[in-house]
């Protein structure tokens, strides 16, 4: 094989690792986990000219990984006879244990640290190599050439296995090849793979009577191919195989469902392109009647993915090799949560069903309980706390989440890399070090959590003392971890939709240290989890949006008026927003119109609708309409546009309460369309409420409302609301009346306090509806401000009427304004004479401006027009709207009003 990029060019290996030494960004030209290590050993101070490794004497050879080894080494030794190659073992730190040389005067030739044990070959010693990088990422490497870190390794190309305890899943070592780099062969991953999985197999013949008469079994077991045709592999072959690791995922899911069962069963899966695959469950029990259970994966024979590739010249000896080394050997079982080098782990060790199969189990209940528990809620907070308390302490000891600060706000995430925020701690204790909640993160390029998001994969940290990168980010905090017992963590990306949420850290100081089954689990609940928080995310933004519409749609603020004291209070339900919407419009002569109302409902369409229905109660009210007559325009206008679009939601269901409030008489006119009904607090805190009709909702049409009058003394207060105040389901109506009348039974409480008093004790604590909450002080008019006279239908009395007025005038020292109220009444009283009928009556109210009155029997309107220069008549009204601030007609039951306002400086 010859490496691209090692003639000069600047695209491959040699010229990225050129770049990368001079300080240069490195994009491509080199494969991830290489670019990882470089910059691992470039924080540790790793020096590309450093001369050779560490020599260790303190070796002990009497660890099992040595005696299951050695035999496999020898076989090697035989298997690479005449060539270049060079065979090491070496332990979980890094130190070559074991050598072998296929020419044996290799051990001469090369020098001291490629041909003794001892040397230690760890990142921070000697840079990217296959034992180091093996280590690292606890798989299968190789490293070709300029990959190398190391100057001096540049001319060879090495290989790296780990080896773990098939039992534990621990890694004990690291297999370890290597030859000039002219001379690599694709092969050699094969070889080194399967030459693994034979020493895994021979320490756990090292395990226990039981373990060892349950292998036995599942040799037995696995003898009992092929099926019609068919060959089994087993999921140690799995990484050998040509899978996808998609495809390889589906099979061990599938795999851990069948083996929890713990019966005979079998399963098709469909793979990618259109490929299948059989798995095989069925029980199995050894010879000391150990109970456990075998699943096998069953390929098409004329499948390419069980064909192996070999080296020609290593066929024959291959073929050679003892039964016992399982070198592309044919049956296996398959337990979820393994990774290929955890060959021949058996289902067994407990009666009745086996270890793994246990663990399996745990596995899936843990799963099970995280579909339950993670996303109970929409909210990106709770939804990354539940992630932390169904991981502690089951998976790990402590956990903490940052976030995105967009996704923290319910937006879209865009660059979570420099913009994470703590949102959780979580563990068995709480005096652990880490950064508290709420703080910002700023973490270096060379720690887990910004490597797992580079990489989008979860990244694993078996022994924190040794992770530079970790160390790196800051040396007195990670100490301090240290020092409380932290000692391995696994960083996985929340990943959803391809979008980076922000990243979950899993920590142990008490448990065993992560192993890749861990990896798996972490990550496949980090999975779960981030789909829940972009649900969350989203539902956010969405309720953010509504949220914001709806205010937009209320009123800002309440205006001042002199006959009421009002406040008000809006609360949107905790899950959605609904079309509560409440409203305070000044009327003509002093008086004020009230309401609220409730679009049934919730989301974007419930406040759309809530906006088209106050906007258009504002305008009826502005025609100084009854209140029955408001509801019965706006029962037609949702019945209208219920009609007008059939793909619209119904608006039936919307509610509505309209009151009037004269402070001149004291008098309150309401009506309702199927609202509660108002609160009533008397000057002495006496709390009623009235039973006024109750009318239907709007939009149904064909029924008439009814409205009602009752008497507010000064300093009584109107109480308006929705039906969310009341609606609890832990608690009757009956108990919520009772609770808003002693809330409200307090008199002189100020409506501010009282809006605080009713939330405080009557709102739900979650609600499940919107809350609007009205509160108006009545003030009556002092009948001092106030003078009327009933005027005869003879023109002559005119000026009688305006004599009274100028002196009323005077009286009230608004002199400045008697010219044009003389004028004005003259035409007004004039027009009501010659046009209306009786009674006629003239009415000055004097508040924050002068209001003049005139009233008649008839319901003629008059109109504004522009006379001719002809014309005799038809500039009395042109004359009016010159001279009044505003003016117009109001009807009442008896006639009309026509009205004029005047400031009053």
């Amino acid at each position: 094989m010859v490496e691209r990029g090692v003639d000069g060019d600047n695209c491959g290996p040699t010229g990225a690792r050129e770049r990368f030494l001079v300080g240069e960004r490195v994009d491509d030209g080199v494969r991830s986990p290489i670019l990882s290590s470089w910059e691992r050993c470039h924080l540790m101070g790793v020096s590309p000219d450093s001369s050779d490794p560490p020599f260790w004497e303190d070796l002990d050879l009497t660890i099992p990984l040595v005696g299951a080894a050695e035999p496999v080494l020898d076989e090697l030794e035989a298997v690479f006879s005449g060539s270049h190659m060079n065979v090491g073992l070496a332990d979980r730190r890094g130190a070559v244990l074991l050598r072998r040389f296929g020419d044996a005067s290799l051990m001469h030739r090369l020098p001291a640290s490629h041909s003794r044990p001892g040397f230690v070959f760890s990142e921070q010693f000697a840079g990217t190599n296959g034992i180091a990088l093996a280590l690292a990422e606890r798989r299968f490497c190789q490293v070709y050439g300029a990959e190398h870190f190391s100057e001096r390794s540049q001319a060879n190309a090495c290989w790296g296995m780990p080896i773990r305890d098939p039992l534990s899943g621990h890694i004990e070592g690291v297999l370890a090849f290597g030859c000039p780099r002219l001379e690599a062969d694709l092969a050699m991953g094969t070889v080194m793979c399967n030459a693994a999985r034979a020493i895994e197999h021979r320490l756990l013949e090292r395990s226990t009577e039981r373990e060892r008469s349950l292998l036995q079994a599942y040799f037995d077991a696995r003898r009992r191919v092929p099926f019609g045709g068919r060959y089994l592999i087993g999921e140690d072959d799995l990484a050998q195989s040509g899978l996808g690791w998609r495809d390889q995922v589906i099979l061990q899911a599938k795999a851990a469902e069948l083996i929890s069962s713990a019966q005979r069963a079998a399963a098709v899966v469909l793979l990618s392109h259109g490929r299948r695959a059989t798995l095989l469950s069925r029980p199995l029990t050894s010879s000391s009647g150990v109970a456990g259970s075998v699943v096998e994966v069953v390929l098409p024979l004329d499948s390419p993915w069980r064909r192996h590739i070999l080296p020609p010249r290593f066929r024959a000896s291959i073929a050679s090799l003892p039964a016992t080394l399982p070198f592309a050997r044919l049956g296996s079982h398959s337990v979820p949560g393994l990774v290929p080098g955890q060959a021949d782990r058996l289902v067994g060790g407990e009666p009745t069903v086996g270890r793994l199969a246990v663990a399996a189990r745990r596995r899936l209940e843990l799963l099970a309980e995280a579909s339950s528990r993670i996303g109970t809620t929409l909210d990106v907070n709770r939804t990354a706390w539940e992630l932390a308390e169904v991981a502690v302490p089951r998976l790990a000891d402590f956990v903490t989440i940052d976030l995105s600060e967009a996704v923290l706000r319910g937006e879209e995430s865009v660059t979570p890399r420099a913009n994470l925020y703590r949102a959780v701690v979580h563990g068995i204790r709480e005096d652990c070090s880490f950064y508290p909640v709420g703080e910002r993160v700023d973490l270096q390029p060379s720690t887990p959590h910004l490597r797992c998001l580079d990489s989008m994969q979860a990244v694993l940290e078996p022994d924190l003392k040794t992770a530079a990168g970790w160390r790196a980010q800051d040396f007195e905090h990670t100490d301090t971890l240290l020092a409380q017992n932290v000692h391995s963590l696994i960083s996985t990306p929340l990943l959803a939709r391809g979008v980076v949420l922000g990243v979950a850290t899993f920590y142990r100081s008490e448990a065993s240290p992560f192993g890749d089954d861990d990896l798996s689990m972490a990550q496949e609940l980090s999975a779960r989890a981030a789909l829940c928080i972009d649900n969350a995310c989203r539902y956010t933004r969405e309720h953010a949006t509504v949220l914001a519409l709806q205010r937009s749609l209320l009123p800002h603020s309440l205006p001042e008026h002199s006959c009421v004291e009002l406040a008000h209070r809006y609360l949107p339900a905790e899950s959605s927003v609904g079309g509560d919407w409440f409203d305070v419009i000044p009327l003509t002569g002093t008086r004020v119109a009230l309401l609220v109302g409730d679009v049934v409902g919730h989301g974007l369409h419930a406040a759309a609708t809530m906006g088209q229905l106050r906007t258009a109660a504002r305008n009826f009210a502005e025609l100084d309409l009854p209140p029955d007559e408001v509801l019965t325009h706006l029962d037609n206008l949702v019945g209208r546009l219920d009609g007008a679009d059939c793909d619209r939601e119904p608006l039936i269901g919307a509610t509505c309460l309209y009151a009037i409030y004269d402070p001149t008489t004291q008098l309150c006119t309401m009506a309702r369309a199927g609202h509660p009904p108002p609160a009533v607090v008397g000057p002495d805190g006496n709390v009623t409420f009235p039973d006024l009709p109750a009318g239907q909702p709007l939009g149904l049409g064909g029924l008439p409302f009814e409205t009602a009058e009752i008497h507010l003394p000064k300093n009584s207060s109107l109480v308006l609301y929705t039906d969310g105040l009341l609606e609890d389901r832990h608690r009757d109506i009956d108990e919520a009346l009772e609770l808003l009348r002693s809330a409200l039974a307090h008199p002189g409480r100020a409506p501010e306090d009282t809006c605080t008093a009713v939330m405080d004790t009557v709102a739900p604590q979650h609600p499940g509806d919107d809350i609007a909450l009205l509160v108006a002080r009545t003030r009556a008019l002092p009948a001092d401000r106030v003078a009327s006279w009933d005027v005869p239908a003879d023109p002559s009395r005119v000026s009688d009427v305006r004599a009274a007025a100028m002196r009323q005038l005077a009286d009230w020292n608004l002199e400045g304004t008697a010219f044009a109220t003389e004028l004005l009444l003259s035409e007004l009283v004039t027009n009501a004479i010659r046009y209306g009928r009786e009674p006629i009556r003239v009415r000055l109210i004097f508040d924050r401006s002068l209001i003049c009155e005139v009233y008649d029997g008839s319901s003629t309107a008059p109109r504004l027009r522009q006379a001719a220069s002809t014309d005799e008549g038809g500039r009395g009204l042109f004359l009016v709207a010159q001279l009044a601030q505003a003016w117009g007609t109001r009807y009442t039951t008896e006639g009309k009003v026509i009205w004029a306002e005047f400031t009053s400086e």
